[in-house]
């Protein structure tokens, strides 16, 4: 004879959509803190790179090229704080050279955007040089935190 019991038999649940895993993210406090360490860490970063990037500007490069420069510099001061600050909690799970290498990944993908939105700006919107820089990296801060969280500082 079968045994009978009150608890019904396990339902097999759908994976999470994408949805619904942001959703699941925007709930959790650790994340809110990282985010707030990744726009700290971002602001230095944005205070590097709008300071070099005036200093080339005021010495005759090219805003191409003063940017580029500029981001150079930021991108190696972002990821040694966030390696060791914002997502501290996987340094020692990834080896630094992999991690730098999605980093700057992840990075070059942002410089991308800003540049196109920089050349946008400043060309085509007439906005100065030094203020559409700022936009652009303003701009493209989300993107960047996103793809450091998801892809270059996971848990294995």
């Amino acid at each position: 004879m079968a045994h009978v019991t009150d608890t019904p038999p396990p339902v097999e649940r759908e994976p999470a959509t994408a949805g619904q895993r942001v959703a699941a993210g925007l709930r959790h406090r650790g994340n809110w803190w990282q985010l707030v360490k990744f726009g700290l860490v971002g602001a230095s970063g944005f205070v590097i790179n709008t300071g070099i990037y005036w200093l080339l500007l005021r010495a005759g490069a090219h805003y191409i090229a003063a940017a580029v420069a500029a981001f150079t510099v930021a991108v190696a001061n972002n990821f040694v704080w966030n390696r060791a600050w914002t997502f501290r909690q996987v340094r020692h799970e990834v080896h630094p050279g992999f991690q730098f290498a999605r980093f700057l990944t992840v990075s070059v993908v942002a410089l991308g955007i800003d540049l196109a939105l920089l050349s946008q700006l400043v060309e085509r919107e007439h906005v100065g040089k030094v203020v559409a820089q700022m936009i652009a990296v303003v701009l493209v801060t989300p993107v960047s935190f996103i793809g450091n969280r998801l892809w270059s500082f996971r848990r294995r």
